[in-house]
C-alpha cells in the first residue's frame, strides 16, 4: 500500500482524514509546488491548484515541476499529471488564473479545509487572506524566499511576529495589529542576501522548498 508507512506513523484514522480533506494551494511555483508533492504523498484526497503561470528555464534551480519536456506548459497541468502519477486517486482542480477581489470566490465553490497563499503578488495575498479571514477558512500565507540561504531560519508564526522580511513588512501595512495576529504566516528570520542585481531576486533549491515542505507539515498536522 502507498500510505502503509504514514498509516504506521498517524494511524489509520487520520489518515482518513487526509483522504477526506481538501486543500486549495495557490501559486505552485518554489514553494507552493512543494507543498503539493508533500500534501500527495500525504494523502490529501483532494487538491485545487491554481496558477496563470507557465513552466519557464528561469524556474528549474528550485521549482519541482521544472523540467526539460514541460517548458512552456501550465503549471498546473504539469502539477494534475504529476499528482496522478503519484496517487491516481487523488481529485484535482486546476485554474489559470491570476487572483484577485473579483474572481476570488469562483475558487471557493466547494468546502476547502486549508489554504495555502504561495503567490508573490501583494495584492493577490491580500485577497487570498482576507476571504480566509472573513470566511473563517484555515489557511497560512507564504512570506519572502528569496536572497535567503539558509533553510533553518524558516518558521511558522504569526504576521505581527515577523521580521527581516521584506515581503512581510509590506503585508503588516495592509492589517492592523489586531488582524496580523490571526494571519498565521512562514517566514524566514534571517537577514536577505544583498545581491549584484537588485532588480532580480535571488533564489535556490533549498529555501523555498523547505518553507513548502514546513506549510505541507503545519498543515497535515492540522488536519489530523
Amino acid at each position: 500500500m502507498k500510505f502503509d508507512r504514514l498509516e504506521n506513523l498517524i494511524g489509520s484514522f487520520s489518515l482518513g482524514k487526509l483522504k477526506c480533506s481538501t486543500v486549495l494551494v495557490v501559486g505552485v511555483g518554489g514553494v507552493g509546488g512543494y507543498v503539493v508533492e508533500s500534501l500527495v504523498r500525504s494523502g490529501v484526497g483532494n487538491l485545487i491548484l491554481v496558477d496563470f503561470d507557465k513552466v519557464d528555464i528561469t524556474n528549474f534551480n528550485r521549482q519541482i515541476i521544472a523540467v526539460n519536456e514541460n517548458i512552456g506548459k501550465y503549471k498546473v497541468d504539469c502539477f494534475e499529471e504529476r499528482i496522478k502519477s503519484i496517487n491516481e486517486n487523488c481529485n484535482v482542480i486546476t485554474y489559470k488564473l491570476k487572483i484577485n477581489e473579483s474572481n476570488i470566490k469562483n475558487i471557493f465553490k466547494i468546502k476547502i479545509d486549508f489554504v495555502v497563499d504561495a503567490v508573490d503578488d501583494v495584492n493577490a495575498k491580500e485577497s487570498i487572506i482576507n476571504y480566509c479571514l472573513e470566511n473563517n477558512i484555515n489557511f497560512i500565507s507564504s512570506m519572502g524566499t528569496g536572497n535567503r540561504l539558509d533553510p533553518s531560519k524558516l518558521i511558522i508564526t504569526t504576521l505581527n511576529k515577523t521580521y527581516n522580511d521584506p515581503l512581510a513588512r509590506i503585508m503588516r501595512r495592509k492589517f492592523d495589529k489586531t488582524i496580523q495576529k490571526k494571519i498565521k504566516v512562514c517566514t524566514s528570520v534571517e537577514l536577505p542576501v544583498k545581491v549584484k542585481n537588485k532588480n532580480k531576486i535571488g533564489s535556490n533549491a533549498f529555501v523555498p522548498s523547505s518553507a513548502g515542505l514546513l506549510i505541507a507539515s503545519y498543515i497535515v498536522r492540522k488536519i489530523i
